[in-house]
């Protein structure tokens, strides 16, 4: 058995352009620099963060088609050539990165984000409301032609692995609902130290609340923006998408949107609120971690990734139901609880990159 730094490490990826599973790659790669990483596709911002390392195919010139070409995707990751290596780990969630195939006595641990959304736990949400504007009838036709044969796919691709990972407790009991398959939680790295560096840590020297993230449908957005209408509570909306325009026009004068909140600005953002509000059903969810890292307290919805983070009543409360009534009711509650926003900011430490690269190493040479 080699030691990790010995082994000839091979990295693959649904893509590359933005986001947690790419953050997961960032470390994974600076874990093993010398490691290839192969993926469908990469902007030139991610390849340029990942050292010239990434190795793309066909697939790289069809930008924003490519989502439409599930089948093309699988044979391309299925064709990886993966000879010579002893360990390949794959970044997956709802790509194909997962369907490789290795070696035998090449060992493949699956980084797992989430099963594939589309053919699983979200298809009836995902096909009324694609998330992708224009091509929209485009996606529907897709997925009402295609998710019999993909989903019997998907799940065979996830009979390949050696081991899972899931990022956490949620997705472990989804692998093993939908794929059959064992894992162990190893949340995703978090940046906690550049938010928790952030200079508000009072109640006195916040005001308002905050919310961040990509507007697209299943976020729920017009929750939030609806139940501070209604409180006449002010709201930072940070971020942008296909969502936006309609956020706009169902927002009272005491939202404000924020589209272009720089990396350096966003710290101040999420240290100069109230609390941080948080409406999806998400299979991890960074953007709270960072605000619990800045002692900001989260208001969620009960579900999803949020369980192995936010604890009610100490770095934040959940509301039930994603409706606006559930949430004022928590914003109501909000008002009347108070918090150490120090002991916030402590509880997000147990999701840093630290942490994540010393359970992957541990896990790596546990395994190889």
């Amino acid at each position: 058995m080699k030691a990790a730094p010995d082994l000839k490490v091979a990295i693959v990826a649904d893509w590359l352009y933005g986001g947690g599973a790419e953050r997961v790659v960032y470390e994974l790669h600076k874990m093993f620099p010398d490691a290839p990483i192969y993926t469908s596709y990469c902007s030139a911002e991610w390849r340029e963060k990942l050292d010239g390392k990434v190795i793309t195919g066909w697939l790289q010139p069809l930008g924003r088609i490519r989502k439409f070409l599930p089948v093309l995707r699988i044979w391309w990751f299925t064709h990886l050539k993966l000879k010579d290596f002893d360990l390949v780990i794959s970044s997956s969630g709802n790509g194909e990165a997962k369907g490789i195939k290795v070696p035998s006595g090449t060992t493949h641990i699956c980084y797992c984000h989430t099963p594939t959304h589309f053919y699983w736990r979200h298809y009836d949400k995902y096909y009324k409301n694609p998330g992708f504007g224009f091509f929209n009838p485009l996606a529907r036709f897709g997925l009402r032609t295609l998710v019999g044969p993909l989903k019997f796919w998907d799940f065979k691709a996830a009979q390949g692995p050696t081991y899972f990972i899931a990022n956490s407790s949620y997705i472990r009991d989804e692998i093993a609902k939908y794929y059959k398959r064992d894992s162990v939680v190893i949340h995703p790295p978090v940046d906690v130290e550049r938010f928790s560096n952030s200079e508000s840590q009072t109640s006195d020297s916040r005001g308002g609340f905050v919310t961040t993230g990509r507007q697209v449908p299943y976020k729920r957005l017009d929750i939030i923006v609806q139940a501070c209408n209604r409180l006449k509570l002010p709201l930072k909306v940070v971020g942008k998408g296909p969502e936006h325009e309609k956020l706009v026009e169902i927002a009272g004068p005491t939202i404000e949107f924020l589209t272009n909140v720089s990396d350096t600005e966003m710290p101040k953002q999420l240290a100069g609120a109230e609390a941080f509000l948080f409406a999806a059903f998400e299979d991890f969810g960074v953007a709270p971690v960072e605000a619990l890292a800045a002692g900001t307290p989260v208001i969620a919805y009960k579900a999803g990734g949020v369980l192995d983070y936010v604890q009610d009543g100490q770095n934040g409360l959940f509301f039930e139901a994603q409706t606006k009534d559930n949430l004022i009711a928590a914003l109501l509650k909000f008002q009347k609880t108070s918090f150490d926003h120090h002991l916030v900011t402590a509880s997000a430490q147990e999701f840093s990159v630290t942490t994540f690269r010393d359970k992957m190493k541990t896990f790596i040479e546990k395994h190889t």
